[in-house]
């Protein structure tokens, strides 16, 4: 499991498998190889919906853009995971 937070205010947005966490990463861009954050936007959930995301993932995806209609996230791989 993985662990998604909201960049500015450092709250768990919920956790994601492994397999909806592939699927982020598959559709967007890292700006290093060790990068953990996410800028996302209406644009890009609608996107990764349409790309086949997890019904669950788009949730928790429009949870986090909320009414600002984006936001940065970050993620954190659990231990054991």
């Amino acid at each position: 499991m993985v662990a998604i937070y909201d960049e500015s205010t450092n709250a768990l947005l919920g956790k994601v498998t492994d397999e909806q966490f592939q699927f982020l990463v598959d559709h967007l861009e890292e700006e290093t190889s060790d990068d953990t954050d996410y800028y996302i936007n209406t644009d890009t959930v609608a996107m990764l919906q349409s790309e086949g995301a997890d019904p669950a993932l788009v949730a928790l995806l429009l949870r986090a853009i909320g009414p600002a209609g984006e936001a940065d996230i970050r993620w954190v791989r659990e231990p054991g995971a």
